[in-house]
């Protein structure tokens, strides 16, 4: 029996969502990300279970079988960062990230306080890089 994905598109409100943010600079630094990934991807904002915001979609399948889909571009405003979602690997990835400025990174996400900490145009390249790699990696799933 296999596990189900969490992670699932849903209806809710994104901009409810935000609404809920406590903090006004995390809270207006995610609308300007809802913004700024709406314009690079030409995808609508929706929420992907409770707390993430994607643009687009796409169906994985792993070599362990388990399969389901994931935003295209997406990202989180979590209690103690913004969290931004890329792919593992794509071409370019570590000079990206040592151009993007004050961050901190795992396998696939990058982790930052505020919007102004980072190169805005690094991040774009990043997200656009990323997007790439993925319509390569899955190009009948998008």
């Amino acid at each position: 029996m296999s596990k189900q994905n969490q992670t699932v598109e849903t209806n809710a409100s994104v901009e409810d969502f935000l609404n809920t943010i406590p903090d006004p600079a995390k809270r207006a630094d995610s609308f300007r990300i809802v913004e700024l990934l709406k314009k690079l991807t030409g995808f609508k904002a929706k929420m992907w279970g409770p707390a993430i915001i994607g643009f687009g979609s796409y169906h994985y399948t792993y070599a362990s079988g388990r399969e389901g889909d994931a935003p295209l571009a997406g990202f989180s405003p979590r209690k103690d960062s913004i969290t931004i979602y890329v792919e593992s690997e794509f071409e370019g990835k570590e000079v990206m990230l040592s151009k993007l400025g004050k961050h901190t990174s795992s396998k696939v996400c990058i982790y930052i306080k505020k919007l102004d900490d980072i190169d805005q145009l690094v991040l774009k390249k990043m997200v656009l890089a990323s997007m790439k790699h993925t319509q390569i990696k899955y190009p009948d799933k998008i």
